[in-house]
């Protein structure tokens, strides 16, 4: 094992290696935002995510999936009351794939993906509100409350209310520089 004769050399040997680690970190993170990889695998999980799941609402099980979510929620309780289980459900479903046509179109008119990320917005907010008030989300384990698997599937759209924030942000960043281009 080589060692060095004073601290001086070690305390230069170890600002180096910072230095480069610092630098091989920084280009990464360089490498990962040019290529805009944060915002490609957002947006398309997020298309999936509401082609799959609206296509999924328009169907038996979906709907009858969903209905103890939303006869439980302040917010939308009404929407089946109003629509009917199936039909409720259908509308549901045809707002997550209107959204997702959105960001899609987004690509290539960012305004539309700004819309399509507005919806998901709203959409997202009232579904993350039901980890409060849907029976069961939370259970309690030795006096302790936890969420349960309902509210950990709940829970995932908060972080999708925050996906959904941050494609309104990246789709209005474009829209803007393509309006100053003009």
């Amino acid at each position: 094992m080589k060692t060095l004769s004073n601290p001086t050399q070690e305390h230069v040997s170890s600002a180096s290696l910072t230095k480069t680690t610092k630098s091989s970190l920084i280009k990464l993170a360089e490498w990962i935002s040019n290529r805009n990889i944060p915002f490609l695998i957002t947006s398309t999980g997020m298309i999936v995510m509401l082609l799959w799941a609206g296509s999924y609402k328009m169907t038996v099980p979906g709907a009858d999936g969903i209905v103890p979510l939303v006869s439980n929620s302040p917010l939308i309780s009404w929407h089946f009351k109003v629509f009917g289980t199936y039909m409720g459900s259908d509308l549901i479903g045809l707002t997550e794939i209107i959204a997702a046509l959105f960001l899609i179109a987004g690509y290539f008119k960012p305004r539309a993906g700004i819309i399509g990320g507005l919806i998901a917005t709203l959409m997202f907010f009232v579904t993350s509100t039901m980890v409060i008030t849907t029976p069961g989300a939370v259970i309690p384990v030795n006096g302790i409350g936890y969420m349960s698997f309902l509210g950990l599937f709940l829970f995932k759209d908060i972080i999708s209310l925050g996906t959904a924030f941050g494609l309104i942000s990246y789709y209005g960043k474009k829209a803007t520089q393509s309006s100053s281009k003009r």
